[in-house]
């Protein structure tokens, strides 16, 4: 390979369309000019922002795929379907459950939030004759502001935990169980908040705002924020994006001179680290972040998805997908539905006029089998706590799901460490002393690295494996080479896991500190008012 390039598993990922069979057709899109994605997925169903008449309204389909048909269902839609319709003004955004693939909640020009559960038998007999569309009932409704609910987001870890931001410029969080008033009411913001986004275990979450300002929010701790700084300089729409595990921040945005911006941000004192203009284009750019450290890029009005890999807090540039037809909006499905069998390592749904594009991002592999390396644990569905312990102030780590066995497992703690790969080119190791020869046992637990007895490392990414010894003392050695190096492994994992744990305990203390400086303030301001 040569030196100039830079070594990637994802330098040949591409973008495949679904055929026109493929497709959903005759889509009615909402005219309503609020700034959100208009569309969301869950693991099998997607929502859709409407255009009814007589209120706001949004649709719910069931998923349609890069590979097959829908299975019973038509990919032309009927003039008359089964619509959300309770809201009495236009629906602004919807978000799917990451804990329940049926629930999902919608937010309103009325002012209201309401949650929705959706049955399967809902799409029995779509289009067949004497098939009659009967409309979705919300289970909750919270009357959330007297203006509008621009954006609406679930937790990521606490099941029946709702965010949504207000038109009054403050971000409500609601316990499903009571909704009469939310537990708690983030603000501080002077002009029309534009995204917010969780961290990965939901005890932060970040916004951006007309403001041209960036927040970070403790959503149990008071109602201010801990950081505030600058964002982009241009006042129109910017978004933001958590990046996974990384103690970083994405936003998109605009510069003053309009040039459209992508930014990374450390969390804990908010400083900006790198700042990359992408081109001078009108449209929003909407960031999406997937746990194989890939950063998509998608512009309003643009034809073109872009993404980026994430290392060493910079992007670097993959690829991106080319089309002629402009999108108005997307979302990406959940990697816990990804099919892996063909390398699918994302997957984005693309409103494009009337119809619903599925877009596979696939990493071409001639081998067979799952290819454990371009698959890292995606989140589960489920939950790390309830509602109620997380508003009590208990932090649990989110729980991740295996791609290969489907196990889920606590994402702090993975389930085994993988070992270091040996070439088999490597040179033959010095005699080591015989207390490290000893045969690993037959029986492993699941935490620690299981060593065989074959002459090659366990390992699924592994595409090279060490030579089969020669008789006489040799096994020795090859048996206590592969020891040592799965040790390492396992040792180097354990420090990687303890150094993450180390600076999320440094941020928590940051931001209970600047916290109880807020409330200090506040405190000695009533007292002065009162005086």
């Amino acid at each position: 390979m040569s030196r100039f390039v830079r070594a990637s598993k994802y330098r040949h990922v591409f973008g495949q369309s679904g055929k026109k069979e493929y497709i959903i057709e005759n889509v009615k899109v909402t005219n309503n000019a609020w700034d959100t994605n208009i569309i969301a997925a869950s693991g099998k169903y997607v929502s859709i922002n409407w255009n009814a008449s007589g209120g706001g309204a949004f649709a719910i389909l069931p998923l349609p795929s890069p590979f097959h048909t829908i299975s019973g269902f038509p990919h032309k839609l009927p003039d008359t379907l089964p619509l959300a319709r309770s809201h009495t003004a236009s629906v602004l955004d919807t978000d799917w459950s990451p804990h329940d693939d049926s629930l999902v909640a919608s937010g309103g020009d009325d002012g209201k939030v309401m949650i929705w559960k959706v049955d399967d038998s809902a799409f029995e007999g779509w289009g067949a004759d004497h098939w009659v569309p009967k409309d979705f009932d919300p289970v909750w409704r919270i009357d959330a502001s007297p203006r509008k609910v621009g954006q609406v987001l679930f937790h990521p870890t606490a099941s029946n935990v709702v965010a949504g931001a207000t038109g009054d410029y403050t971000v409500k969080l609601w316990d499903l169980a009571r909704t009469e008033d939310p537990r708690n009411v983030l603000s501080g913001h002077n002009d029309a908040i534009q995204s917010l986004a969780f961290n990965s275990t939901g005890t932060l979450l970040v916004t951006t705002c007309r403001d041209r300002k960036l927040r970070l929010f403790d959503p149990r701790a008071g109602s201010d924020a801990v950081r505030v700084t600058d964002g982009h300089g241009g006042i129109k729409g910017a978004r933001v994006v958590w990046m996974g595990d990384h103690d970083r921040i994405a936003t998109t945005g605009f510069s003053k001179m309009s040039d459209r911006q992508v930014a990374i941000w450390e969390t804990g004192s908010l400083s900006n680290l790198k700042t990359t203009t992408i081109d001078q284009s009108s449209g929003v750019m909407m960031p999406f972040w997937s746990e194989n450290n890939i950063l998509f890029l998608a512009g309003k009005g643009d034809g073109n998805i872009r993404y980026y890999e994430y290392e060493n807090d910079n992007l670097f540039a993959l690829d991106e997908h080319k089309s002629v037809d402009p999108q108005r909006g997307m979302c990406f499905l959940p990697r816990r539905a990804l099919n892996v069998a063909d390398c699918e390592i994302a997957r984005a749904y693309k409103i494009a006029g009337s119809n619903i594009e599925p877009i596979a991002f696939i990493v071409p592999r001639r081998a067979d089998g799952f290819q454990s390396d371009i698959f890292p644990p995606a989140p589960s569905s489920e939950p790390s706590m309830s509602a109620n312990d997380f508003f009590s102030g208990k932090n649990a780590p989110r729980k991740v799901v295996d791609l290969a066995s489907g196990a889920s497992f606590v994402s702090s703690a993975p389930p085994s460490a993988v070992p270091v790969p040996v070439s088999a080119s490597m040179p033959s190791p010095a005699p080591l002393t015989p207390s490290y020869s000893t045969p690993a046992p037959a029986s492993q637990t699941p935490s620690a690295p299981v060593i065989t007895k074959s002459y090659s490392i366990p390992t699924p990414s592994s595409t090279t494996t060490a030579e089969p010894p020669s008789p006489a003392p040799a096994p020795t050695i090859q048996k206590s080479n592969s020891r040592d190096d799965s040790t390492l492994g396992q040792e180097n994992a354990q420090l990687r896991k303890e150094l993450r744990e180390a600076r999320e305990l440094i941020r928590n203390l940051e931001l209970q500190v600047e916290a109880q400086r807020a409330n200090a303030r506040k405190a000695a301001q009533a007292l002065l008012d009162a005086a």
